[in-house]
């Protein structure tokens, strides 16, 4: 070979320099799913947040989302007529299906905060949400617009896998199994149940013209992708199709991800940059007129006497706008993320007690978990189950020496009615580089 024809040094190792990066990133994103504690916080936070609000509104459900409520039904079909919002309530006027679907929706959440047939009680979970809330539109303060989102996106996300009675079961499975990876599975009786359960519900509602094609064909997706599921995890175990649905998932659950992470940033974002264009919010006294409102003070005391000082207020009220304005820029850089967090998730939590706004808050702060340190929630998760353990060892003599039992860092499942991912361990977070939600 002539010196001509002989390639450069920097000309033979470019293009493979770039393939191994697309490469490495591909694998990233397909061989895992990214921030299972971070999503894990996010499922229970929401879920319980829309829980105990139902609790709460129990006594009062018939006026904000029943038929005794000023958004009449009339006036809710002309909405939902224009707009196609879904909502089960339309499909039934009488209190008794209100009563059914409003026990269904707690029924629901709890399922999900509890991580019990995670992939079957989201779905339930969003269908409570969106049935209620599209139902009477003008029943929210703010929080119910990000509980409405998150339903949606908790259905597509491995949020189960760990911290979860799913996770609990998988790795009971993977115990019986050992490490054959083509051991035969259970028959997951429930599972099926389910599935049966809920394909004859989706059946008689298509049938009935009570989904639109385009809820029909999304609802009818993920039936037929549960059913794929169970038959690849049932007959096909270790097989290149198990592989590729497990591939499949993860990129489903790190794209969701990605776009759970830039909701919170735009809805800081926006929130900060409209305070700016605000008079009040410029001269530094916004923070000070709710303050004044009875309805915004259910601790009288404490709003007079944080109002009395006009410092206090400039303070907070430049702080709130810096934080929210600066929060989206700061994802890059851990360190200074972490500090703004701890700053919005204690605004929240001063909101909820001097606004009496527990609810709003508390869809907030979950909203945030997603950017919390994996290092932080190992250690609150370790700190809860050792707790744990000592309550049942002290109600119970010898059940709190038994084996981790609510999914921990080892813990693997994303409560799939046939089964979830293999029983291995769920992927420790790596602190490389990019936007950072560990």
């Amino acid at each position: 070979m002539t010196e001509l024809q002989r390639p450069r040094p920097e000309e033979s190792h470019a293009e493979p320099a770039d393939e191994s990066f697309v490469a490495r990133g591909i694998a990233r994103v397909t061989s895992e799913a990214i921030a299972p504690y971070q999503t894990a916080v996010v499922r229970i936070g929401f879920a319980a947040t829309w829980l105990f609000f139902l609790l709460r509104e129990l006594p009062h459900r018939h006026e904000l989302y029943g038929p005794d409520g000023p958004w009449s039904w009339k006036l809710a079909e002309r909405l939902i007529g224009s707009n196609n919002a879904f909502t089960v309530l339309m499909w039934s006027d009488s209190a008794a299906w209100f009563e059914f679907v409003y026990l269904v929706a707690i029924a629901a959440s709890l399922a999900v905060v509890l991580g019990w047939r995670t992939r079957t009680a989201s779905v339930v979970y969003m269908v409570g949400v969106l049935g209620l809330q599209n139902r009477s539109v003008f029943m929210g303060d703010g929080g119910d617009n990000v509980i409405h989102l998150m339903a949606m996106y908790v259905v597509l996300t491995r949020c189960a896998e760990v911290w979860s009675l799913d996770a609990r079961r998988q790795r009971r499975k993977a115990a019986a199994a050992g490490s054959d990876p083509y051991a035969p599975r259970g028959r997951d009786a429930t599972g099926v149940v389910l599935w049966s359960v809920f394909g004859v519900i989706m059946l008689v509602s298509t049938v009935g013209g009570a989904l639109s094609i385009g809820w029909g064909l999304f609802f009818w997706a993920l039936w037929a992708a549960q059913a794929a599921w169970w038959m690849v995890n049932r007959y096909m175990p270790g097989s290149e199709a198990r592989t590729v649905c497990d591939m499949l998932a993860n990129l489903v659950h790190n794209a969701t991800l990605l776009v759970i992470v830039v909701e919170v940033c735009l809805i800081y974002a926006t929130a900060g940059w409209y305070k700016i264009q605000g008079s009040r919010w410029q001269d530094g006294t916004a923070v000070y007129y709710p303050m004044n409102l009875d309805y915004f003070s259910p601790w009288p005391e404490i709003s007079s006497f944080m109002a009395a000082s006009g410092l206090l207020i400039l303070l907070i009220t430049y702080g709130t706008v810096a934080v929210q304005v600066a929060f989206p820029f700061t994802l890059f850089n851990r360190r200074v993320k972490n500090v703004l967090l701890a700053a919005m998730i204690t605004e929240h939590l001063s909101i909820a007690v001097l606004l009496g706004l527990p609810f709003f808050s508390m869809a907030m702060i979950a909203a945030d978990a997603v950017f919390l340190p994996t290092v932080l929630l190992i250690w609150v998760g370790d700190r809860f189950h050792g707790g744990w353990r000592r309550v049942l060892a002290r109600l119970a003599p010898g059940r709190g020496d038994r084996g981790r039992g609510g999914g921990g860092p080892g813990d693997s499942g994303d409560g799939e009615a046939g089964g979830t991912s293999h029983a291995s361990q769920v992927p420790q977070q790596r602190s490389g580089d990019g936007i950072s939600v560990r």
